[in-house]
């Protein structure tokens, strides 16, 4: 099912996400814990990758320091070709805000708020007026993902599934250069799931760059590659040869779903 990664690689110019010798340790009283060992990795855009391992792994450690949510003890996060590691705290917000969609696994919408006005919201953080025009950007969102007749809904009017997706348009919004989804189904039955899957897949073809740390293996195989990680360090980094089709897998969910009813 799998190949080894590095027969897999390409070139340099490829590349948009590199990290060197990456390593967080957190101080816990008189404890020094290494949750990173000295990582490296290299995903190259367009590929869609998962990040798997137990808990205390360091896989959710190596996922917020890629998502510039926290800064390394040592070694060097090269993000589009731009040395993360380097930057003083207010550039790294911003790298952050314009390069880095977000999705997580408890949606993190805004209750009394259209899902609409809860995509805009990410849009109020362009202090370079990249956008110009918010709530048609925040509109063609919503629509890539399929909520086009949900605009005006608020997050309690929505199914689980439609929530995610609201928080993807969210991520999408800013055509950011990478994806980073925290256990993006954790909340939602199988079947939803892979509808979720589905939408990342068909994404990723667009060219969207994708990764995810999900601890479901049914779930990873919908990607292109797979990381395993363990005590802070990589084990494991392989392509996914025969990856799951999410749209044939939904079809089969469905079925399932109704015989079961």
């Amino acid at each position: 099912m799998e190949e080894d990664f590095n027969k897999g690689k390409k070139t340099l110019e490829n590349i948009l996400i590199k990290t060197v010798d990456l390593t967080k340790t957190y101080i816990v009283g008189e404890i020094e814990v290494h949750a990173l060992k000295s990582v490296n990795i290299s995903i190259q855009k367009g590929e869609f990758v998962a990040i798997m391992g137990a808990s205390g792994s360091g896989k959710s450690t190596l996922m917020n320091l890629l998502g510039c949510l926290d800064m390394p003890s040592s070694g060097d996060y090269f993000l589009d070709g731009i040395n993360t590691s380097k930057l003083p705290q207010n550039e790294y917000a911003h790298i952050r805000n314009q390069k880095i969609g977000f999705v997580f696994q408890g949606f993190n919408l805004l209750s009394r708020t259209t899902a609409l006005e809860n995509v805009e919201l990410t849009l109020m953080y362009d202090r370079f007026e990249k956008v110009k025009n918010h709530r048609k950007q925040a509109a063609e969102a919503l629509k890539r993902v399929g909520l086009a007749d949900r605009m005006y809904h608020i997050p309690s009017q929505l199914s689980g599934g439609q929530q995610q997706r609201v928080a993807l348009a969210r991520a999408l919004v800013n055509e950011p250069a990478l994806i980073l989804a925290d256990e993006p189904t954790g909340n939602l039955d199988s079947v939803t799931s892979v509808e979720v899957f589905n939408l990342f897949q068909k994404l990723n073809d667009e060219g969207i760059t994708i990764v995810m740390v999900t601890h479901e293996r049914d779930f990873a195989a919908f990607a292109k590659r797979i990381i395993e990680m363990r005590d802070g360090k990589i084990i494991k980094d392989a392509l996914i040869k025969d990856r799951l089709n999410a749209e044939e897998e939904l079809k089969k969910a469905i079925a399932e779903a109704e015989i079961a009813e």
